[in-house]
């Protein structure tokens, strides 16, 4: 699985290398991939063994967008940003602010064809964060973005958390979230059937109602809300929101502080 990741991670981080000569830097291509992996996911996830009703309004689904070529798909993408935008929920927070970065038509497709290519719902959970976090990594280490305040190392965060030991049941928050590390590394080690062997109530909190993160930049809550829903974490209340933690006393209270 981690060869599996890799090598996926890696197809992605080739192509970064291309968008880069038209001035695409790694940040902004992360946040692209934000945007159209979320709707590829979406897409699958409509059909079997899922068959889910899809969040994706029909117009501005995956479907539209793989099969539009040229200036169409250029437009029609803009356009399905701007509008996902105003959608509540999750989606809202996803394509709060959202614009379109590749500019040039045909790299936008060979992108889109990158990920239509792979079937994203139908790898671990694991395997979707590690590609995704991976990518996170590489952007982190750019120092000219500045993204590497926003990167712990995960071994850390492993460590901090099993020195903390949540237990089920517990609220869990990260008042600094970034792209959601901590709050990953909790769900993993409350999920892990080896320490705990969670109730169907048990496992639907630890999902929907376990969880509470801020961060005051509002492309890293972007970034954090993709990779807990690559972890099938969160639900129709988006658990991370962007504001100034330290301005107020927001009122909820948390067993554990990470």
């Amino acid at each position: 699985m981690a060869n599996e990741s890799s090598a996926i991670v890696q197809k992605l981080w080739n192509y970064c290398s291309v968008l880069r000569d038209d001035g695409v830097s790694y940040g902004d291509y992360v946040e692209q991939l934000t945007y159209l992996l979320f709707l590829k996911m979406a897409d699958e996830q409509t059909k079997p063994p899922f068959n889910r009703p899809s969040i994706i309004p029909d117009e501005f689904d995956w479907d539209n967008l793989r099969k539009k070529d040229g200036d169409e798909l250029e437009v029609h993408y803009r356009h399905t940003l701007e509008s996902l935008a105003r959608e509540k929920g999750m989606l809202g927070v996803i394509f709060r602010k959202s614009q379109n970065k590749i500019q040039d038509p045909a790299k936008l497709k060979r992108l889109v064809k990158l990920i239509d290519e792979e079937t994203w719902v139908g790898l671990d959970a694991d395997v979707k964060g590690d590609i995704y976090e991976g990518l996170l990594e590489k952007n982190a280490q750019d120092t000219k973005s500045g993204a590497g305040q926003y990167f712990t190392p995960r071994p850390l965060i492993n460590a901090m958390v099993e020195v903390t030991q949540p237990k089920p049941g517990e609220k869990i928050c990260d008042p600094a979230c970034g792209t959601g590390g901590f709050l990953l590394s909790a769900f993993a080690y409350l999920s892990d059937p080896k320490r705990f062997k969670l109730d169907r109530k048990e496992k639907q909190f630890l999902k929907s109602g376990t969880f509470k993160g801020t961060d005051i930049v509002d492309g890293v809550v972007r970034l954090c809300v993709m990779n807990l829903y690559l972890h099938g974490i969160g639900g129709e209340d988006v658990p991370v929101e962007a504001g100034d933690s330290l301005v107020s006393d927001p009122g909820e209270r948390f067993e554990v502080v990470l």
